[in-house]
C-alpha cells in the first residue's frame, strides 16, 4: 500500500506546479510576437472579449442534429464564472480573456473582420494557425478543457443545465449532487 506523503511534502509539490504553471504563462505571452507577422498589424476595434470568446467556444463546439453545443451547455456562462472564480489561478483567469484578443488582432490583421462575424471556414483557418503555435494550442486547449467541464460538470456549477452533456453522453452521475447551497465556493475551508 503506497503511503500519503507527509502534508508539507504535498503543499510543497502543488507550489512547484503553481510557479511552473505561472512561468509557462508568463512565457506563452512573450511569444505572441510570433502569433503576428511583423507590419501587419492593425488597430483593433474596441471588442468585448466575451463576445470573441462566445463565437470561438461556439466553433470549437457546435450545436448538432443529434448532440448538444456550446450554446446549450452553457459554455460561455460556465467559462465567465470560471474567469470570476478566485480559485482559479489569476494568470489563467487572464490568460483566457487576453487570448480573445490576440483573436481579435488575428481576424482584424488577416480579414479586416471581428473574429464572431466571419465564416466558419475562415474561423477554422484562424483558430488553425493559433493552434500552429504554442501559446496559441495553450490557449485553445485551455478553452477546450473548459468546453467540457461544461459539459459535465454538475448544474449547480454553471454548465450542462438539466444534465444535457449527461444524457448526450448516456452518463450517469453519482449522487449526491451538490445544488446551489453546496457548490465548492461555498463550503467552509
Amino acid at each position: 500500500m503506497r503511503q500519503r506523503p507527509p502534508e508539507n511534502a504535498l503543499e510543497s509539490e502543488k507550489q512547484a506546479l503553481r510557479e511552473r504553471r505561472r512561468f509557462l504563462l508568463q512565457a506563452a505571452g512573450g511569444s505572441l510576437a510570433l502569433l503576428f507577422p511583423p507590419g501587419r498589424t492593425t488597430a483593433t476595434p474596441a471588442v468585448d472579449p466575451w463576445v470573441t470568446l462566445d463565437a470561438a467556444l461556439r466553433h470549437l463546439f457546435p450545436h448538432e442534429a443529434n448532440s448538444p453545443g456550446a450554446d446549450d451547455i452553457n459554455a460561455l456562462a460556465y467559462l465567465r464564472r470560471v474567469v470570476a472564480d478566485p480559485f482559479v489561478d489569476a494568470d489563467e483567469r487572464a490568460f483566457i480573456t487576453r487570448g480573445a484578443g490576440w483573436l481579435e488582432e488575428l481576424a482584424q490583421a488577416a480579414h479586416q473582420q471581428l473574429f464572431a462575424k466571419l465564416d466558419a471556414a475562415r474561423r477554422e483557418r484562424l483558430l488553425r494557425h493559433v493552434a500552429a503555435r504554442p501559446v496559441g494550442e495553450n490557449w485553445l486547449s485551455t478553452l477546450i478543457v473548459y468546453l467540457l467541464e461544461a459539459l459535465l460538470t454538475a448544474p449547480a456549477y454553471g454548465g450542462n443545465p438539466n444534465g444535457i452533456g449527461w444524457s448526450w453522453l448516456r452518463h450517469i452521475p453519482g449522487f449526491p449532487l451538490p445544488d446551489s447551497d453546496t457548490v465548492y465556493w461555498k463550503l467552509p475551508l
